[in-house]
C-alpha cells in the first residue's frame, strides 16, 4: 500500500492555549514572552497582534512602544509540550501511527484510513474541525511524503491535498524554508538569488553539496520521496499505571514485596473509586544495569482487592532477579473491566462469588490459567457440540441445559468406532468390541434419533442406544447411517457409570 501522510500545523498553538484559559484575550493583541540573554523577547503572538505589526523575535519593550495596549504572559514550554503530547494521543483515534513535530505540529500516517471518512478531503476537514472545536486553529496538508505535507501545511490555508506522486510540482513554488532547513542555509540561498525551490530542485546534487552541505540534499530528498523518513510512534501512558522510585536500589525480596504492596494499594483505590477492577496486570522492576524484570498475573473476574492481587503476584516474586538493585517499580493494569457485581444467585452467602473467583485465581496461578474451565450449554444437536467451555465466571449461558433426555455422565470428546453384532437391522447390538475388548450386552433402550442441523452439515443421522453389559456397566452407543444404504458405522460416545 502506498504511504500517505497528513501534517497538522497549529500556527497559534501557544496563544490559543493561553486564550482557552482566559477567553477575553482572543479579541485583543496578545503575546507570550521569554527572557533571553537579559532581554524579554516575544515567542508567540496571536492573530490581532500580528495584524498590528507585532512579530515573533521582537523585544517586548519595542513591541509595547508600537502597541501600548499589548498584553503578555510567560511562555511555558513544558506545559505546551504536554498539551501537544495530549493532542497527539487524541489523534490516535484517526490514525494508528502518530508523531509530534515540536513545537507546533503533528504528523499522522493515514495510509488506509481515509476511506472510513469518505476520502482524504472529508477526513482532513473532519480533523481540522474537531481541533477547532477544542479551541485551536489548525492547517493541514496530505501528501506522499512527510516533507511535502509539512511544507504545504505551513504555506497554504486550511487543507491542502497533494495528489499522489505530485510532490515535486507542489514544492516548486514554495520558498526554501519549506524544506525544514536551517536559517543559515536559508540565508545563503537567499544571497545567491534562490527564492523558490524550483530554482535549485534540479541542480546536480554534487553541486548543491559543495555549496550547502548534506542537509539541503537530505531535506530535499525527504520532501521528494527519494530519501526515507521515519516517524516515532506515540505510545500513550497507560491509564492505570502507578510508579514508585527508590531513593536507594532495592535488592531484597522483602523490599520488592513492600513496593508491590504500596503500588497495589494505590492502584486498587483508584480502580475502586471508578467502579473498575483489573483482569490482567504487569509488575516491572527497572534495575540499575538497565535490565527490566517483569511478572504478569491474570484474574478470572475483575478485582480491586489488593490482598488477593498481592497473593497472585507473590507467587511469582521469587522469579525477579534484583542483581545490583532495582531503582524503579511500575505496576500497570493492562486490562480492566467494570466490577459492579450482579446479585448473588449461585452462592447466597455474602461475597460468595467473589470468594470463589479469588479461589480459582489462586489455583490458576499455581497450575496455569488454561487448566480451569466451567461448561455452559450450547444450542446444537450433535452431543459433542452441546457443551461450551469457558474460563470466566461472568459468562452467561445462551440457553438452558436440556432435560428432556438422559445423557451420560462422561461424554467422549470424539466418538470412538466400535464393532458390533446386531441380530436384525434396526435392532440394538447384542455385543460390541472396543479396543480389543468384547462387551456382552443384556439390556438396551432406544433408539433415539439425533440429526445434525441442515445449515451446518449434511452428515448421516445418528440412532443412539443406552445399553448395559452383564457386569452392570452402562454405555451410550450410536449407529451412523441406515441399513440398506451401505454399511452403517457404530460408535461409542459416552459412559453412564
Amino acid at each position: 500500500m502506498p504511504r500517505r501522510y497528513m501534517c497538522i500545523w497549529l500556527p497559534f498553538f501557544g496563544t490559543d492555549r493561553a486564550e482557552k484559559e482566559q477567553p477575553e484575550r482572543r479579541k485583543a493583541p496578545f503575546v507570550l514572552t521569554l527572557a533571553q540573554n537579559g532581554r524579554v523577547k516575544i515567542q508567540a503572538a496571536n492573530r490581532p497582534a500580528l495584524q498590528e505589526g507585532i512579530s515573533c523575535g521582537m523585544v517586548l519593550a519595542d513591541a509595547q512602544a508600537i502597541l501600548p495596549q499589548l498584553e503578555s504572559a510567560i511562555y511555558d514550554a513544558n506545559s505546551l509540550n504536554q498539551t501537544l503530547q495530549a493532542l497527539g494521543e487524541w489523534c490516535i483515534r484517526f490514525a494508528p501511527i502518530v508523531d509530534l513535530q515540536a513545537p507546533d505540529g503533528i504528523v499522522l500516517d493515514i495510509s488506509g484510513c481515509t476511506h472510513l471518512w469518505g476520502g482524504e478531503e472529508k477526513y482532513g476537514n473532519h480533523i481540522i474541525d474537531r481541533i477547532a472545536q477544542g479551541g485551536y486553529q489548525a492547517q493541514a496538508a496530505i501528501a506522499d511524503t512527510i516533507g511535502a505535507a509539512w511544507a504545504a501545511a505551513r504555506h497554504t490555508t486550511r487543507l491542502s491535498i497533494i495528489p499522489k506522486t505530485q510532490q515535486a510540482q507542489a514544492l516548486s513554488g514554495l520558498p526554501p524554508a519549506a524544506l525544514r532547513i536551517s536559517l543559515q542555509i536559508q540565508q545563503r540561498l537567499h544571497k545567491l538569488g534562490f527564492r523558490y525551490i524550483e530554482e535549485f530542485m534540479h541542480i546536480p546534487k554534487s553541486t548543491l553539496r559543495r555549496r550547502f552541505g548534506d542537509e539541503l540534499i537530505y531535506r530535499l530528498g525527504q520532501a521528494l520521496g527519494t530519501e526515507q523518513e521515519h516517524i516515532s510512534l506515540i505510545e500513550p501512558i497507560p491509564s492505570y499505571q502507578e510508579r514508585l522510585s527508590c531513593l536507594e536500589p532495592i535488592s531484597t525480596c522483602t523490599g520488592i514485596q513492600t513496593a508491590l504492596e504500596q503500588l497495589l494499594t494505590t492502584l486498587c483505590d483508584r480502580l475502586r473509586k471508578e467502579g473498575k477492577g483489573l483482569r490482567q496486570a504487569v509488575f516491572r522492576g527497572y534495575r540499575i544495569d538497565g535490565n527490566v524484570q517483569t511478572i504478569h498475573i491474570g484474574t478470572g473476574r475483575a478485582s480491586s482487592n489488593p490482598t488477593h492481587l498481592f497473593k497472585l503476584f507473590d507467587l511469582k516474586v521469587p522469579n525477579i532477579e534484583p542483581a545490583l538493585g532495582i531503582e524503579l517499580f511500575v505496576l500497570e493494569a493492562t486490562l480492566t473491566e467494570n466490577s459492579i457485581l450482579p446479585q448473588e444467585g449461585l452462592w447466597q452467602t455474602k461475597g460468595g462469588q467473589s470468594e470463589i473467583a479469588e479461589l480459582l485465581d489462586n489455583i490458576a496461578a499455581k497450575i496455569g490459567s488454561g487448566s480451569i474451565h466451567r461448561f455452559l450449554p450450547s444450542a446444537h444437536h450433535w452431543p459433542e457440540r452441546t457443551i461450551e467451555p469457558t474460563s470466566s465466571l461472568d459468562t452467561q449461558p445462551q440457553s438452558d441445559w436440556p432435560s428432556h433426555a438422559l445423557r451420560p455422565l462422561h461424554l467422549l470428546a470424539h466418538p470412538e468406532p466400535i464393532e458390533v453384532m446386531v441380530p436384525l437391522p434396526d435392532y440394538p447390538p447384542a455385543l460390541f468390541r472396543h479396543r480389543k475388548k468384547i462387551y456382552k450386552l443384556v439390556k438396551a433402550d432406544g433408539p433415539e434419533r439425533i440429526e445434525q442441523e441442515w445449515w451446518i452439515s449434511d452428515e448421516q443421522p445418528r440412532d443412539y442406544y443406552r445399553v448395559e453389559d452383564e457386569k452392570g456397566a452402562r454405555y451410550w452407543l450410536f449407529r451412523s447411517g441406515y441399513y440398506g444404504q451401505g454399511d452403517p458405522e457404530w460408535f461409542l460416545h459416552g459412559y453412564f457409570t
